[in-house]
């Protein structure tokens, strides 16, 4: 009877969050003007590696079993952690892709994020084409221009709110695949910790001068928890691969004091770091997955049948977490639950502050 109790209170947890979202869609306005979502395939809400030349795309089931409009090119069962923030943000649609976003719906918000990109060029290049980290800031630049030639005032973005959500890659498809990419033979993984830092701060500020002052910024899972990962290297008996989280936790200890720098640059900015790791320490007692039928590339086999009991489990494939798992992350990352989840500010807090 206990063991049954502990399988299903995650389960109870992410009913009762979906209820809450539900109710906040309904009862209010968004409550800032737009919302601009920059990263990798966690994000990558609506598909725009769709048209790429690339094998990292999810537009086929069993991807999108559980979304209201079925296959779009989210890599999950149904919501993807940026979904879920914009539903908690009062919008009542989906953030559109730049691939397909109108003039309208640029005044809205934009989705720029690809599916293997990264904070680096090359990152994910052996997977095909993918939009980085550096030419998503590119388009959007482009969404902003058009918007001026268009001769609306601009001002407003000073009040939306940015995701960024990318690293990942920059290791999963870039230091730790050593056949395609010889930066683990260049770099120790401090130095090269250093290195993303170093161009994620250039990034950061191009964000800010393009117009963003309210910006979160998201820490990198402990990827070496990822079903893919534990089953290419093994754990050694471990939970996890002790050896990548080591590698990841020294980028998240040194991008929490890059946020407090930005902001101590800029009087208006309003940088906040979101610490994905303590808030998927929450998740314990939910399967690790994967939950779909996956290949050797560790993504769901089209047409696959995914597990039955989705709400239990943390991955829906090798790399990508369920609805649940994100909505359990971000309901959390919206309302911080403790002062290691966010600094200075949770989603919420951003969402209500001036600039």
């Amino acid at each position: 009877m206990v063991s049954d109790l502990i399988l299903l209170f995650p389960l109870l947890i992410v009913m009762g969050l979906m209820q809450v979202q539900t109710f906040v869609v309904a009862s209010q306005q968004p409550q800032v003007p737009c919302y601009f979502i920059f990263g990798d395939s966690s994000v990558d809400i609506s598909g725009n590696n769709n048209r790429l030349n690339t094998t990292s795309k999810a537009n086929y089931p069993p991807y999108g079993i559980d979304f209201p409009q079925g296959v779009t090119g989210r890599f999950t069962n149904g919501r993807t952690f940026a979904d879920i923030i914009g539903q908690l943000l009062g919008f009542d649609k989906f953030i559109p892709p730049y691939a397909t976003t109108t003039d309208e719906q640029n005044n809205k918000g934009v989705n720029y994020a690809s599916a293997a990109a990264g904070i680096r060029e090359e990152t994910g290049s052996q997977l095909g084409e993918r939009i980085s980290f550096d030419r998503q800031l590119l388009n959007h630049n482009s969404t902003i221009s058009h918007l001026s030639h268009l001769q609306r005032n601009t001002q407003f973005l000073k009040k939306c709110i940015y995701l960024v959500k990318i690293g990942i890659n920059d290791y999963s498809n870039n230091y730790f695949v050593p056949d395609y990419y010889n930066t683990s033979r260049i770099y120790t993984t401090d130095q090269y910790a250093t290195v993303l830092i170093q161009q994620y701060s250039q990034q950061l500020r191009t964000l800010y001068r393009l117009g963003g002052r309210k910006i979160a910024v998201l820490g990198l899972l402990n990827i070496g928890c990822r079903p893919a990962e534990i089953g290419r290297f093994g754990t050694d008996g471990k939970p996890c691969v002790e050896s990548i989280n080591d590698a990841v936790k020294l980028f998240n200890d040194k991008l929490k004091p890059l946020v407090d720098k930005l902001n101590n640059e800029n009087s208006d900015a309003r940088f906040t770091f979101i610490n994905i790791t303590s808030i998927s320490s929450t998740q314990e007692g939910m399967r690790n997955g994967p939950c779909c039928e996956v290949g050797e590339g560790w993504v769901c086999i089209p047409n696959g049948s995914p597990c039955q009991d989705r709400a239990l489990f943390t991955f829906y494939d090798g790399f990508h977490p369920t609805e649940a798992s994100n909505t359990i992350t971000a309901t959390r990352a919206y309302t911080a639950r403790s002062p290691m989840d966010a600094s200075p500010y949770d989603i919420s807090h951003l969402a209500r502050l001036t600039t």
